[in-house]
């Protein structure tokens, strides 16, 4: 009588031949890379709509510089416009304070949601005569990088882009506003604000004490 023994035999274990997988991996690969190879005609199509591409984006690039974007505003009955990209915010003009010892030019101080800023009257920075009654109910928050200030506004027309070949350098009657600050003048006759050299120019900052002063 034979008896089995307890002890479970094991298989033995199949060899991995890597070099055939690795040799199927690469079939696999050339098959996949063949399959997905474009034809001579679609070849062409795709290099045509990648080289139509590259020549839209200088296009487009150029076409925005021949564009600038301006927030257009009146005051004492006559249009201006600034430079929209340091147009922080509109803001109406309430609680302004008066400050002491500034120039003419500063009407004074408001709190907008917590911080201050002072409000220029551009037509007093400029020496440019008054026309008129005027609202004074808008203030134009301008800011660029940390230096940042309110210009007042009687009403807001609106914002647009502006072919630059329609800006005219100059009107004679402009004599008042210095070059630096001046953009130029749109066919609806706006003036148009040099933002980045108003928020550069050291007078207008508020100092707490005028020099001289007590």
């Amino acid at each position: 009588m034979r008896t089995r023994d307890p002890t479970p035999q094991k298989k033995p274990k199949a060899s991995i031949d890597w070099r055939e997988i690795e040799r199927r991996m690469e079939a696999l690969r050339a098959v996949i890379e063949h399959a997905w190879a474009p034809t001579p005609e679609a070849a062409k199509r795709i290099l045509k709509a990648r080289a139509q591409a590259l020549a839209r984006e200088p296009e487009a690039a150029e076409a925005a510089a021949e564009h600038i974007a301006v927030v257009e505003f009146t005051l004492a009955h006559e249009r201006y416009a600034i430079e929209s990209h340091c147009v922080r915010e509109v803001y109406p003009l309430d609680n302004l304070t008066p400050l002491p010892c500034t120039p003419t030019f500063v009407l004074g101080i408001v709190n907008v949601r917590g911080e201050i800023f002072s409000v220029i009257d551009i037509k007093k920075f400029f020496d440019l005569p008054e026309k008129g009654l005027t609202d004074l109910n808008k203030v134009i928050v301008l800011q660029s990088g940390d230096m940042a200030f309110g210009i007042l506004a009687d009403s807001i027309i609106g914002a647009r882009r502006l072919p630059i070949v329609d800006i005219q350098p100059s009107l004679p009657t402009l004599t008042g506003i210095r070059a630096e600050y001046l953009r130029g003048v749109t066919p609806e006759c706006s003036v148009i604000l040099d933002a980045e050299k108003l928020l550069a120019d050291e007078k207008i900052v508020v100092r707490e004490q005028v020099e001289g002063s007590a």
